[in-house]
C-alpha cells in the first residue's frame, strides 16, 4: 500500500512533469509499506538537474577532499525521508530467526538470487540506545547494499544506497551553503543533532526541523553510507569528463574504504557540512574478536547508519547491482 506525498511533485518542475507524463510514469512522493509487516516509510521526490557538488577553496572545514568542485547533472530520483530505523531493519536482520513476530518470509521474484541474512551481532546491536524509531546503526556497507536488494525483493521497486552526488543534492536542498540553505551553527541546532546538543547518543528520527525538500537528519544524528567507495581523489577524475551525469565510484570486493556522508550525533559541526566526506576503515570493526571479521556488523561505529533511494530511470551499470563483499574479502 503506498500513500501519496501530493507536494513532493512540484518539485519537479513543469519541464519535468511533462517529460514523466510523456513517458506514462508517476512521480510523485510515497509511502511504501512493506509487504507482510506493520513497517512502512516516507520517499520523497527530487526532481534531479544540475548543481554544483563539493566546497569552494576558502569554505570554512573544508577538506581536501572535496574539490575541485563540479558541476554535475542528475536524474529524478526518490529518497527516504528520514534515515532506516530499527522498525524497518529488524524484519531483515532478524527475519530468519522467526525474532520479528508476523514478519513474511520475502519470495524473490524468478531468476532472483536469494538474499543473505545478517549473522547474530557480537553484542547488543543498538548499544543500548534503543530501538524503534531510533535510527538503525552499526551496520556495515555490505549489510546496507543486502538491504536494500531485500527491501527491492519485498516490495518490487528497485531501492538502493544513494551515490554520494545524489546524497549531497538531497542535503543541500537547493542551498550552496556550507549546511545547505545557512551557514551557521545556531541553524544547524534546529535542524541537526551533533556533539554540541545530542547529549552524546542518537536520536529517534523527525525530532527536529526538516531541510527544503523535506528530508530529516540529512546534517548529523548518524552519518550515512553512500553507495560509492571511497576515492580521494573523485573529484579530479570526473572533471576531465566533458559531462558529469549521475556520477558513481562502484564498490568493489574490498570492505574499506567506503563513502559515508552527514556527519553524526558524535561529531562537531564542521563534519555535517554538505560536502564534508568521510571514508570508512578497519578501526570501524576493531573490537570485533572473530576471525575474519563480521561482515554484518560493526562494533565501533554508532555514528553510522543510512536511507535508501530509488531512481526514475535507473542507470544501467546499477540495475541489479549487488555487494560483492564475502567473509573472504580484505
Amino acid at each position: 500500500m503506498r500513500r501519496r506525498l501530493p507536494h513532493a511533485a512540484v518539485l519537479l518542475g513543469l519541464a519535468g512533469l511533462a517529460g514523466t507524463a510523456a513517458r506514462g510514469l508517476e512521480f510523485e512522493g510515497y509511502t511504501e509499506s512493506i509487504p507482510g509487516t506493520k513497517a512502512s516509510f516516507e520517499m520523497v521526490a527530487l526532481p534531479g538537474g544540475p548543481f554544483l557538488m563539493g566546497s569552494a577553496g576558502g569554505e570554512p572545514g573544508r577538506g581536501a577532499d572535496e574539490g575541485p568542485q563540479l558541476r554535475v547533472t542528475l536524474g529524478a530520483f526518490w529518497i527516504g525521508r528520514h534515515e532506516v530505523t530499527w522498525n524497518e531493519y529488524d524484519l531483515f536482520a532478524f527475519e530468519r530467526r522467526g525474532e520479528i513476530e508476523g514478519a513474511a518470509k520475502p519470495t524473490p521474484a524468478p531468476g532472483v538470487d536469494a538474499v543473505t541474512r545478517p549473522t547474530p551481532p557480537y553484542a547488543d546491536e543498538s548499544f543500548g540506545y534503543a530501538k524503534g524509531r531510533q535510527p538503525a546503526l552499526s551496520m556495515t556497507h555490505h549489510a546496507a547494499m543486502e538491504y536494500c536488494r531485500w527491501l527491492s525483493q519485498k516490495t518490487g521497486h528497485a531501492y538502493r544506497l544513494p551515490t554520494e552526488a545524489e546524497w549531497e543534492y538531497a542535503c543541500r536542498a537547493g542551498g550552496s551553503q556550507r549546511y545547505g540553505a545557512f551557514d551557521d551553527t545556531g541553524a544547524l541546532a534546529e535542524h541537526a543533532w551533533y556533539r554540541a546538543n545530542s547529549d552524546d547518543r542518537p536520536r529517534p528520527v523527525e525530532r527536529k526541523k526538516p531541510n527544503a525538500f523535506g528530508l530529516f537528519d540529512m546534517n548529523g544524528n548518524l552519518a550515512e553510507w553512500t553507495l560509492d567507495r571511497y576515492e580521494k581523489d573523485a573529484y579530479a577524475r570526473w572533471t576531465k569528463q566533458k559531462d558529469v551525469a549521475n556520477p558513481v565510484t562502484l564498490p568493489d570486493e574490498r570492505r574499506y574504504p567506503q563513502s559515508v556522508r552527514g556527519g553524526s550525533w558524535d561529531d562537531p559541526a564542521e563534519a555535517l557540512r554538505c560536502a564534508a566526506r568521510r571514508a570508512s576503515d578497519p578501526s570501524w570493526n576493531r573490537r570485533d574478536p572473530q576471525r575474519p571479521q563480521s561482515i554484518w556488523w560493526l562494533t565501533d561505529a554508532t555514528h553510522v547508519g543510512f536511507r535508501v533511494v530509488r531512481a526514475l530511470e535507473e542507470r544501467k551499470e546499477l540495475v541489479g547491482l549487488r555487494s560483492k563483499v564475502t567473509r573472504e574479502s580484505p
